[in-house]
């Protein structure tokens, strides 16, 4: 029968003396013991978390928009008779996007254009007559009240020449109303109407955005504002964060607006804050989430939010939707526990839940999983 390892193990130790098998196992044991003395011969770098002082973030709910966005209502009644772009889509500026029915008004404006033809007729007729009057009157054959008469039929004439062309003008403009464009380049948000539908004016037939200039507005409480009188409250104090967008990706705020006025019924104002041009990850409508970097807070206020804490940015691990950070236990072994991020100072990051002021952190979150 074979011999399994255990016995063959089992039958080489019987023939070794004691003194060699005592020897074997410890050298054993060594081997064995190596990764464990490894793992905690080298004691990860940590760092306490520090109170983040009287000044702390605050957040608002705000919504993306789009500094430039228009719904692109009908000037003319009609059966819409052909779309020619989806929601969605990208436009050029100039570009066809839908078309009312324009038989009447195509039939108008030739009407008028024919009448305009007729009044410069009519118009050539006067003119010869007034210069044959002329003739005659110099050669005293006809009175000077009939000299007049042909002059004020050729005025006459040109006014009609005049009105005609304005009427035919006027024709062509609304019958080109019939033909909607693009007013400048964007995308299009939506297209509420279908194929034979009644336009009206006023009736909006699509909306249009320009997705190259984006902002988040929310509305501040007149009480924080009062808070940041004293302050220059420009890009580097607001900090913008959009969920579901990495936190690499997240955009940088270029210019703020503070609008000058309050809402009577609500007491807030609205903080406008600009996205990066052409930013890809986020569109009108979306949730967004406004971050005032430094407002000072009352502490004896019964609605003061508690004290956040602070901790060195390269901390903070990310694995994608979840944020942490690695605190030690009692025992010294990395536990990671999850947190919720405020705004960036420097090299530091506020954590408003999640950690304690005095705990510690591990400095090279990477370094756990090399430990382990």
């Amino acid at each position: 029968m074979p011999m399994t390892l255990s016995s063959a193990l089992s039958s080489a130790l019987a023939r070794l003396s004691a003194p060699s098998v005592t020897m074997l196992l410890a050298a054993l044991s060594c081997v064995w013991a190596a990764p464990a003395l490894a793992a905690t011969d080298a004691p990860l770098a940590t760092a306490p978390a520090q109170a983040a002082g009287s000044a702390r973030a605050v957040s608002y709910d705000g919504v993306v928009e789009a500094v430039r966005q228009t719904q692109i209502a009908a000037q003319v009644p009609g059966a819409v008779v052909e779309l020619a772009v989806h929601a969605g889509d990208r436009v050029a500026a100039g570009q066809l996007l839908a078309r009312i029915d324009a038989r009447s008004a195509d039939q108008g404006a030739a009407a008028s254009a024919a009448q305009v033809q007729a009044a410069r007729a009519g118009l050539a007729v006067a003119q010869g007559e007034f210069e044959r009057q002329q003739q005659l009157h110099a050669k005293k054959y006809i009175s000077a009240a009939a000299l007049e008469r042909a002059e004020g039929q050729l005025k006459a004439a040109r006014a009609q020449v005049q009105a005609q062309s304005a009427q035919a003008g006027a024709a062509r403009t609304g019958a080109g109303l019939h033909t909607v464009r693009a007013p400048y380049a964007g995308v299009v948000a939506e297209v509420p109407v279908q194929l034979g539908d009644m336009a009206m004016p006023g009736r909006p037939l699509l909306t249009l955005y320009d997705p190259s200039a984006l902002r988040v507005t929310a509305s501040v409480p007149q009480s924080a504002m009062a808070k940041l009188a004293g302050t220059n409250l420009g890009a580097a104090q607001v900090r913008i964060e959009l969920p579901g967008v990495p936190a690499d990706q997240q955009p940088q705020v270029t210019r703020v607006q503070l609008l000058p006025t309050v809402d009577s019924g609500t007491h807030t104002q609205q903080l406008r804050a600009e996205l990066p041009a052409q930013f890809a990850h986020a569109v009108p409508g979306m949730f967004a989430r406004l971050w005032l970097a430094a407002v000072p807070v009352d502490s004896k206020a019964a609605d003061a939010p508690q004290a956040g804490v602070t901790v060195p940015l390269a901390s903070v691990l990310r694995r994608g939707e979840m944020t942490g950070v690695y605190v030690p236990d009692a025992q010294g072994r990395p536990l990671l526990r999850q947190v919720r991020l405020g705004p960036v100072v420097g090299d530091r990051v506020e954590i408003l839940s999640g950690v304690a002021p005095g705990e510690a952190v591990v400095l090279d979150p990477l370094a756990v999983g090399s430990a382990r």
